[in-house]
C-alpha cells in the first residue's frame, strides 16, 4: 500500500459517532420524545391500517361483494 497517506479525522463526525454509540446512555424521555413515539408508533400505523381497510372495502364494493371483516 502507499505510505504517507495519513487520515485527518473530522472532529464533528467523531463526536456524532460517539453520541450514536452511546445513545441509550444519553436518552431522556421528554414531552417531545413522548409525542414523537406516540405519533410514529401509534398514530401513523393506525392511519395506514385504516387506509388499507378502506381500500379493500372499496374494492369489495366495486366487485359486488360484501365487505370483509378485519381487526377494527
Amino acid at each position: 500500500m502507499a505510505g504517507g497517506m495519513e487520515v485527518n479525522k473530522n472532529k464533528y463526525i467523531e463526536d456524532w459517532g460517539t453520541a450514536r454509540e452511546n445513545l441509550e446512555k444519553n436518552f431522556r424521555w421528554t414531552r417531545r420524545n413522548l409525542a414523537l413515539c406516540g405519533i410514529f408508533g401509534l398514530l401513523v400505523p393506525y392511519l395506514v391500517y385504516k387506509g388499507t381497510v378502506k381500500d379493500f372495502h372499496m374494492q369489495d364494493e366495486d366487485a359486488g361483494r360484501p365487505p370483509r371483516k378485519f381487526i377494527f
